[in-house]
């Protein structure tokens, strides 16, 4: 396991490489700021999906779709470590529990705070919706702008990505997938 003093010797040496005076002022303290603010960016390694989802409620009967609408999220590329953001839409349909809509968010996060790619953020909330709350249907959708099509190769200020993941009745029903994705429409007209 590599140690707090060791991460800030290696931001120490990237200093090195870009920078011709990496003892100036302003740097001084950046190896401690950036491991800081590296535990905060990448604190989804100490969370579990199980944990977040384990607080569910009885669905009464509820047996209709449930969305979380754009919820926002940073999350950091795992190929050239450059910043992506945006906004996930995360549904599921009760059989018998209900979860707090607080945790529809923290599952977000959860995957979001971790060295990632898209596809894997979305695919991975679906997939723990589907086996912690043994849902009718789960569904994610996620639009993102990324750093690395921003601000370096291509430079494409605009482009947004969208990644779906569909379980159950959103998979196999077009009708369900249908009034969800008319769900989503309508929140965003808000």
């Amino acid at each position: 396991m590599t140690t707090r003093e060791q991460a800030e010797e290696a931001v120490h040496t990237l200093l090195q490489y870009l920078e011709s005076n990496p003892k100036r002022e302003g740097l001084m303290r950046t190896p401690e700021r950036v491991i800081d603010s590296w535990d905060e960016i990448f604190s989804g390694y100490k969370t579990n999906p199980e944990d977040i989802l384990e607080a569910t409620f009885n669905a009464e009967g509820y047996d209709g779709i449930v969305l979380l609408s754009n919820i926002e999220f940073h999350s950091t590329c795992e190929h050239h470590l450059q910043p992506f953001s945006g906004k996930a839409h995360v549904a599921y349909i009760p059989v018998d529990r209900i979860v707090g809509i607080s945790k529809l968010a923290r599952i977000v996060e959860h995957h979001a705070l971790r060295l990632q790619n898209q596809e894997r953020i979305t695919n991975g909330i679906a997939n723990d919706l589907v086996d912690n709350l043994s849902p009718l249907g789960a569904a994610v959708i996620i639009q993102a702008a990324h750093g690395c099509m921003r601000c370096r190769g291509v430079k494409k200020q605009n482009a947004i990505m969208t990644t779906s993941s569909m379980r159950g009745v959103f998979f196999d029903k077009q009708e369900a997938r249908s009034e969800l994705m008319q769900l989503i429409s309508n929140s965003n007209q808000r």
